[in-house]
């Protein structure tokens, strides 16, 4: 399989995962390639089995491509942890290099780094790693906005890897395992009021609650 078609199939994975129609359209704006060329590389998908396409109807994974998909993904999640926690880069660091060794064709090498890891479940930004056979493990976590004023939750994951997202969260000491409590919640602007760690009081805009996940 070719670099550009695991890329094809991971942007398939992440855009069935809320549950929306899939067009040539949306691929093209998420991948940032013109149409014509997806509509190309769509077609060579339908042909090896790992999409169902047909012409306007969403663009599906098979069981076959979603597979593939989440081998991609793993590799990419186990690159992301050993760059973090072998190599001792940020979490905020690690995704664009795991972007160029995801694409490395040897199950020996990632199986290696699983071993070295300890077969960890969860990548640094608390996305669910897959196996070896492209199983993932339950995600129990809930977005913060969703979440009721009153309580301590404990930070498992972020939706947004973009570094300056993780930036920020690093200036404000919030770490996977941090513990997170919802003083009020602004009616207005669903902004939330939030003590960190049980001292340190911050503010959070609703696109920050909607991006972070709890237990």
């Amino acid at each position: 399989m070719t670099l550009t078609e695991e890329n094809y199939l991971k942007a398939l994975h992440r855009l069935s995962q809320n549950g929306e129609s899939i067009s040539v359209k949306r691929i093209a704006a998420l991948l940032e390639i013109k149409m014509p060329t997806v509509n190309s590389m769509v077609k060579n998908l339908s042909e090896k089995k790992l999409i169902k396409y047909e012409k306007y109807k969403s663009i599906e994974l098979t069981e076959k491509g979603r597979k593939q998909a989440l081998l991609i993904l793993r590799k990419h999640r186990l690159t992301e942890l050993f760059l973090k926690d072998v190599m001792g880069l940020g979490w905020e660091e690690v995704h664009d290099i795991a972007e160029q060794i995801e694409h490395l064709q040897s199950d020996l090498f990632f199986n290696r780094v699983d071993e070295m890891l300890g077969h960890p479940q969860f990548d640094p930004h608390g996305e669910p790693i897959p196996d070896s056979h492209g199983r993932l493990p339950q995600l129990k976590a809930t977005p913060l906005n969703l979440c009721q004023t009153g309580r301590k939750y404990q930070l498992s994951g972020v939706l947004n890897n973009d570094a300056s997202f993780l930036t920020y969260l690093n200036s404000v000491d919030l770490q996977l395992g941090s513990q997170i409590e919802i003083i009020t919640i602004q009616e207005f602007d669903k902004s939330m009021a939030i003590k960190l760690n049980g001292k340190t009081k911050t503010v959070f805009s609703a696109l920050i609650c909607q991006n972070l996940l709890v237990l």
